[in-house]
């Protein structure tokens, strides 16, 4: 393979450093808003320049200097010449950066011109909490993080949530200015309040990540991007909070469950069902890391949480060697656990089939029966379709041709929907 295009440069470091750089511009400027745009001219000017001139010697120090010269000429157009813009200016010598130089000076290291080294995890961290910031409805936490943490495009956003991009460029607009108008600082929130305010962090990766896996339409089943950015930032938010046992929880979740990935589609992209999947092609490496990630939530918390006991849900499909082999019984206590934690519906219906497993069809029918009274899950395809499962294993036919037709309708996945009109057919 050849030197990668100028082009692919800039996505590359764009896709890695984006957080760090925006972190940074937002330390600088104490503007969150305005370090997001400086960012985005940052990376304009980048494609255009090392295209044509190469790629510089120190990329992601080339961006973060420009949009420090970005920043100061915007002090300049407000008239701000302040102690910001003196601290911004400081260091940046004269013809600090243009067009194809090298705005690291020959006797200055990179990480002196980039940031302070011992700030950077900080930096990151409060980008998270702030794209997830309790002011911001959800669809703009979702975006926002993509967009600044993620490093994300607002056509790529846009994509994986199949919504025109001008309603993802909305959404971020309408949340900086949301923000700007709340006054929120960029800081890490202290103890107290990080506390209270990591359960929407770890709520919007959870999110993206469960789009990711099955998504909720379209035709394709999983969406590895997607799935596969929320797994990165559970990683970052695992390594910045060490001592938080439910973001050491959720980085579990998430890698238990993507190790089954290579096994859940087919060569065409059809769902394989957990019975059917071949085994060995699950991600032994991501099964490790998950593991250990649930030990680590263990030890630094005083029982697992929310996302702890789906995690250990998960490991024990995944030192299972077959489905006959999956200790259900402990599936269905955990999933008990989780209901007294987080009570929901989704919760109830996953333990109902954990229970026909472990006690059969019939136990599990009355608790399914019961959520189909309660009416919370009517316009979901699964609640049809585990109940034409579980009628398909009592000899009910016709009822359970009747659920599959609604779990049909209903499904919003065309990969899903073969998987039910596949059942639907079977029963004659």
């Amino acid at each position: 393979m050849g030197e990668p295009t100028g082009r692919e440069a800039v996505a590359a470091v764009w896709r890695i450093e984006s957080a760090r750089i925006v972190g940074a511009l937002a330390r600088y400027t104490g503007d969150f808003a305005l370090a997001e745009d400086l960012a985005q001219e940052a990376l304009a000017e980048a494609l255009v320049t090392w295209p044509r001139e190469g790629t510089p010697r120190n990329p992601s120090g080339w961006l973060l200097t420009v949009g420090r010269r970005r920043a100061i000429d915007a002090f300049r157009r407000r008239s701000a010449l302040d102690d910001r813009y003196a601290a911004l200016a400081r260091d940046l010598g004269e013809g600090g950066v243009l067009a194809g130089s090298d705005p690291v000076p020959p006797d200055r290291s990179g990480d002196e011109v980039l940031w302070d080294p011992d700030q950077i995890d900080d930096d990151v961290l409060a980008l998270m909490f702030i794209s997830c910031h309790p002011v911001l409805s959800r669809e703009a936490r979702v975006a926002l993080t993509l967009r600044v943490v993620g490093g994300l495009t607002s056509d790529e956003i846009a994509k994986a949530f199949l919504v025109p991009t001008a309603t993802v460029q909305a959404r971020i607009t309408r949340a900086k200015k949301t923000l700007g108008a709340a006054r929120v600082p960029f800081e890490v929130p202290d103890a107290e309040e990080r506390a209270t305010r990591l359960g929407s962090v770890l709520s919007v990766v959870y999110l993206i990540f469960t789009e990711g896996s099955s998504a909720s339409s379209g035709g394709a089943l999983i969406r590895f991007d997607l799935a596969g950015e929320a797994q990165r930032l559970a990683r970052v938010l695992a390594r910045l909070m060490p001592n938080e046992p439910e973001a050491q929880a959720l980085s579990a979740l998430l890698e238990l469950t993507a190790a089954r990935f290579p096994a859940r589609t087919g060569p065409d992209g059809e769902p394989v069902l957990l019975e059917q999947q071949d085994r060995r092609r699950w991600d032994r490496a991501a099964i490790a890391r998950g593991r250990a990630a649930l030990a680590r939530a263990g030890k630094v918390g005083r029982g697992l949480g929310a996302y702890g006991l789906q995690a250990a849900i998960a490991e024990c499909h995944a030192v299972a060697e077959s489905v006959g082999d999956t200790n259900w019984e402990r599936i269905v206590l955990l999933y008990e656990a989780l209901g007294r934690l987080a009570p929901s519906p989704v919760v109830d219906l996953n333990r109902a089939v954990a229970v026909s497993m472990a006690r059969g069809p019939g136990a599990a029918l009355s608790i399914v029966d019961e959520l189909v009274a309660g009416g919370t899950l009517s316009h979901s395809h699964l609640l049809p379709s585990v109940r034409g499962e579980l009628l398909t294993r009592l000899g009910r036919v016709d009822e359970a041709a009747f659920e599959f037709e609604r779990g049909i309708e209903l499904c919003g996945n065309e990969r899903e929907r073969v998987v039910l009109r596949r059942k639907l057919a079977d029963l004659g």
